[in-house]
């Protein structure tokens, strides 16, 4: 796997040049440091996984500085520099560590042959077609043979034949005549999913990508060896052949299926997604995710999906829907029920909201079975933004229980509810009939939606931008990827709006005008603006939260809270 970097570096020669790397690294992510330029092509290696060094596309040629064996003093050339011993055949990068003086040439004639030769084994018995391959436009092999290869062919054998359209499992399908026995996704079931179902068959040019007999790739995880193989062999089944890469467009976001928050990008064209892939973020998910925090982004095509404001259940503007919503609110007896789906942003103004209204105010706690890996049992992404928000001071239960007590009581007049469905959190219906009125927030419909007064349909993770804090406390950016659903407005100017007639404060034209006001008022995001906000994330202060319970968790990436006080 890759070596950790240091702020230790070392003083290396590459192609005739001095450059400081640092220490720890093998040749190919020590020239990856250096930049595009000195870029060492491979296919079988990847920085997660073991090296395995088949694949021989990444030669170079090493040397170092010679000592004499007797004394160990540096033996010099006739110009008094140290004298250089080149190894006599390239070597590969990928399980090569640099050291302090070490020369590296990658450009040279012997390197650049080796390359060449390498190349033309890979493509004697690969189909020529790119134009027609589900790969073509994110293939390492088309790019480095374009790169590297020697422009014609020399063979003129028949190609040997391999199975096309082969189910591995429900969501990846081979065409074996593409594979270049890599064995990245051999590695990634052995090594990451712990799931060993891969393997060769047959020799020579006659191996073969299979599954075990009476198995298949059928793990959470699967996806994830499409996303690794370098050519195009391992396909997506949803996704192959739907859409050209290059057509696509790219946004970065974050997994809400539990509380890891993976970094994602979301691929789509026209308003319309296509598929969603893990985002290299180290401190987070490596660079994987699950095969269920994919196929999220279907919901928002769902029937059941709320695309218009509504009242008594007929359709209305926004502008009467927050004016009826306000004149309930400003009635006195409210009670909120929050969601740990919503975003920092919307909790903020929440928070507001409740404040002036004095508001009864409670969450729900949706927990599930972790997988150790990249699935945590709390199975919302913004639990830790509701603590930090102070909208919570306690973790909640799995029921309202102190809301269904102030609705008994008669306390509760106007119910707001957010991403919930009361019938499935042990809140009775009936009960809410004739003496609550609902004000529901939500993305699709549900019984809560059915029975509520208003409705106002809220807008998904890819439509809107926005912010989560994981479950190690590090706050990680969300941009909007699609539209909403026509006339729609964002979920935080809809409670901004809400909030104007509660306390006639001045709103905002931009989310990074409300993160000023954010920092300004949390003591935890204080000095943090929108723009501050990287690709990676900021981790944040947690010490008030040491002695909350939260659920057990044990990830890829998690570190307890005492873990992370104590670093």
């Amino acid at each position: 796997m890759i070596q950790i970097q240091t702020e230790e570096t070392v003083t290396i020669s590459v192609d005739g040049k001095s450059i400081n790397v640092p220490k720890g690294l093998n040749v190919i992510e020590a020239m990856n440091s250096v930049g595009k330029e000195k870029e060492v092509p491979h296919y079988c290696y990847h920085p997660k996984l073991s090296i395995a060094g088949n694949c021989r596309m990444c030669l170079v040629e090493i040397g170092t500085p010679m000592r004499n064996r007797e004394t160990g003093e540096a033996i010099l050339d006739e110009e008094g520099a140290p004298k250089i011993g080149w190894i006599p055949k390239p070597v590969i990068g990928c399980s090569t560590i640099i050291s302090e003086g070490m020369h590296v040439r990658t450009k040279s004639p012997t390197v650049l042959e080796s390359r060449n030769g390498v190349t033309e084994f890979l493509l004697i018995n690969h189909p020529l077609d790119c134009p027609i391959c589900d790969q073509a436009g994110e293939c390492r092999l088309q790019e480095f043979s374009a790169e590297h290869g020697r422009g014609y062919s020399r063979f003129i054998e028949d190609k040997n034949v391999k199975p096309k359209r082969t189910r591995l499992g429900p969501r990846v399908t081979l065409d074996d005549e593409r594979c270049i026995l890599c064995s990245r996704c051999i590695r990634f079931g052995q090594e990451i999913v712990k799931d060993d179902v891969l393997g060769f068959v047959d020799r020579g040019s006659y191996s073969t990508l299979t599954c075990f007999p009476g198995k298949e790739l059928s793990n959470n995880y699967s996806l994830n060896t499409v996303d690794i193989c370098p050519v195009g062999a391992l396909t997506s089944t949803d996704f192959r052949f739907k859409m050209r890469v290059w057509f696509l467009k790219r946004t970065h976001s974050v997994c809400t299926e539990s509380s890891v928050g993976s970094n994602t990008e979301i691929w789509s064209r026209e308003g319309k997604i296509y598929r969603i892939t893990p985002r290299r973020n180290d401190a987070v998910n490596d660079t994987w995710m699950t095969d269920s925090g994919r196929g999220l982004y279907k919901s928002i095509e769902s029937e059941d999906r709320l695309k218009a404001y509504t009242m008594d259940g007929l359709t209305t503007d926004i502008d009467s829907a927050i004016q009826s919503a306000r004149a309930l609110i400003d009635l006195g007896g409210v009670g909120v029920l929050g969601s740990a789906f919503s975003s920092v942003e919307e909790q903020f103004l929440l928070k507001n909201i409740v404040d002036h209204t004095k508001a009864q105010f409670e969450m729900v706690q949706h927990l599930g079975d972790g997988d150790g890996l990249l699935v945590s049992e709390d199975r919302t992404p913004n639990l830790r933004g509701a603590l930090v928000n102070e909208l919570l001071n306690t973790l909640p239960t799995k029921c309202p229980n102190l809301l269904i007590k102030g609705i008994e009581d008669g306390v509760i007049k106007t119910l707001l509810v957010f991403n919930e469905d009361l019938s499935e959190i042990g809140v009775p219906l009936e009960l809410l009939k004739k003496s609550v009125n609902i004000i529901y927030f939500g993305s699709l419909r549900n019984n809560t939606s059915d029975q509520a007064k208003i409705v106002f349909p809220t807008l998904s993770v890819f439509e809107k931008e926005g912010t989560f804090v994981n479950q190690n406390f590090i706050l990680q950016k969300f941009n909007k990827a699609v539209p909403g659903p026509a006339g729609l407005v964002s979920d935080i100017e809809v409670l901004n709006r809400l909030l104007l007639g509660a306390n006639d404060q001045p709103g905002f034209t931009h989310i990074a005008d409300l993160w000023t006001k954010i920092a300004e008022s949390n003591e935890l995001l204080k000095g943090i603006s929108w723009e501050k906000i990287t690709s990676e994330g900021l981790m944040l202060k947690q010490e008030k939260f040491g002695a909350l319970n939260f659920p057990e968790t044990k990830n890829l990436k998690y570190k307890p809270v005492a873990e992370l006080q104590a670093t």
